[in-house]
């Protein structure tokens, strides 16, 4: 607060320093003369008579308690700013809540409680706080050493045992895993895919923005859930809120996209643990010096049967000696129609996130559903969706290309929306929640590109 109030002391000083300068400015004007010109336009003769001077001087006496009342103005609302601060530091909260605003990407719920410890605008729980409510103790996390990339995710039916996970570790080109609990919770009535995590350690693994931002993985290690950008904002799951979830009451302490699998939401393992979540039946696993596709294979012959392996930020890799697409490898013109019919047949119908169809739908189960009924098997989740083909330009995009958004500022690289090209600068997308399919015109702004699908390659990505 002192250091607050030295910069505040420093931006008085100046403003005064400026108002005194202008007032000089003012005070010493002197008219220009005669002949001199600005761009092509002369300046009139000024009026160097008596009544000119008589004008000019009554003038400056009419400036002087100007700038004399401008000075008072300024003096006064840094005086009431600086009251304004100094009464924040009286309320720790407030000034939690300011410090939290200014910290990381901008989407971590301050922690706050009123003196009477509880949350403000509720009224105590009999059973109990909310797990990582506002009267949760601050938790404390390891700082952030190093950044990890993740290349594929695992889950399994039940917890890998320690020597199968040591295993893994030791496959060739694997550089790190890490132990984590996935599940579906029901979170706010929608079926959310759940991570429990050591926030110390796992948030290595998470795009740089979100590995940095303290604040975020306190909240977690305090109890509190972390969902996803696109459930948050566009599934209407508010930042700050207290939901149920998997028959407790979890309070959303920050928006944080990982982009694995289709996990939405993040939870300590103390919390997991309460939810039902299981303890160590997925991992987390780079190796970035080794092809994603032939390691997925790799894994899935020594993990328990039924365990599935998804590549987090899969490529499309183009076939050696393939500069051109061939037509065929595209939808044909009957399955484009069927396709573009079956969503346009959607139009009005409600977002809702995680919606597969056929009432209503988000954006990528909406492309997920609409291209079924053509006979293409598309992947779920936008990211996925992504590389069901080629990209093309788009000045080149034609009816039933995909067109994809990166709008997600906890994590700036993952792919976060969805719509199917209509024609003539139009598409047909599921916006969030609060809207409805629709047909609008293309925005370009963080655009990241359109893909042509090819249902060989949709086919195959995982």
């Amino acid at each position: 607060m002192l250091e607050r109030r030295a910069r505040l002391s420093t931006r008085v000083r100046r403003k005064l320093a400026r108002a005194v300068f202008e007032a000089r400015q003012d005070l010493a004007y002197r008219p220009r003369l005669p002949g001199h010109t600005i761009g092509r336009h002369s300046l009139a003769r000024p009026n160097l008579g008596r009544h000119g001077l008589t004008r000019r001087s009554a003038g400056s006496r009419r400036t002087v308690p100007f700038i004399a009342v401008l000075l008072v103005c300024v003096l006064a609302a840094d005086v009431l700013a600086l009251g304004e601060l100094t009464s924040d530091a009286a309320n720790p909260d407030v000034t939690a809540a300011v410090s939290q605003r200014r910290a990381g990407h901008g989407y971590v719920a301050a922690a706050r409680q009123d003196r009477a410890g509880t949350a403000p605008g509720t009224a105590p729980d009999p059973a109990g706080p909310a797990a990582g409510s506002p009267q949760s103790p601050v938790a404390q996390v390891a700082p952030l050493e190093r950044l990890i990339r993740p290349h594929l995710f695992v889950v399994a039916e039940q917890p890998l045992p320690a020597e199968l996970v040591e295993k893994v570790r030791r496959v060739k080109g694997v550089a790190d895993a890490e132990v984590t609990g996935a599940a579906d919770v029901t979170v706010d009535g929608k079926r959310v895919q759940t991570m429990g995590v050591d926030p110390s350690t796992f948030r290595a693994y998470t795009p740089k923005v979100t590995a940095g931002t303290d604040g975020l993985w306190r909240n977690i290690a305090a109890g509190d859930m972390a969902v996803s950008f696109e459930l948050g904002h566009d599934g209407g799951v508010k930042l700050g809120s207290v939901v149920e979830g998997g028959g407790r009451r979890l309070r959303i302490g920050a928006y944080a996209t990982v982009g694995m699998g289709s996990i939405a939401a993040i939870v300590s393992k103390d919390t997991a643990a309460a939810l039902g979540v299981p303890d160590g039946n997925a991992l987390v696993v780079s190796a970035p010096k080794v092809d994603s596709a032939r390691l997925r294979r790799s894994l899935l012959k020594i993990l328990p049967k039924g365990s599935q392996v998804a590549t987090i930020n899969p490529v499309v890799v183009t076939p050696k000696g393939r500069t051109v697409w061939p037509s065929t490898a595209f939808m044909s013109a009957d399955q484009l129609k069927v396709a573009l019919e079956a969503a346009v047949s959607k139009l009005g119908r409600p977002y809702v996130w995680g919606a597969e169809g056929p009432d209503s739908f988000d954006c990528s189960g909406l492309v997920q559903w609409a291209y079924a009924q053509a006979g293409v098997k598309m992947p779920r989740v936008t990211y996925q969706q992504w590389v069901t083909g080629p990209q093309v330009p788009l000045s080149q995009a034609q009816p039933g290309d995909l067109l994809f958004w990166r709008n997600d500022p906890t994590n700036p690289g993952y792919i976060s929306h969805v719509a199917i090209y209509w024609g003539n600068g139009k598409m047909l997308h599921a916006p969030h929640t609060g809207d409805v399919v629709k047909i609008a015109n293309v925005y370009t702004k963080n655009l990241a590109g359109v893909v042509r699908v090819s249902p060989q390659v949709s086919a195959r990505v995982r």
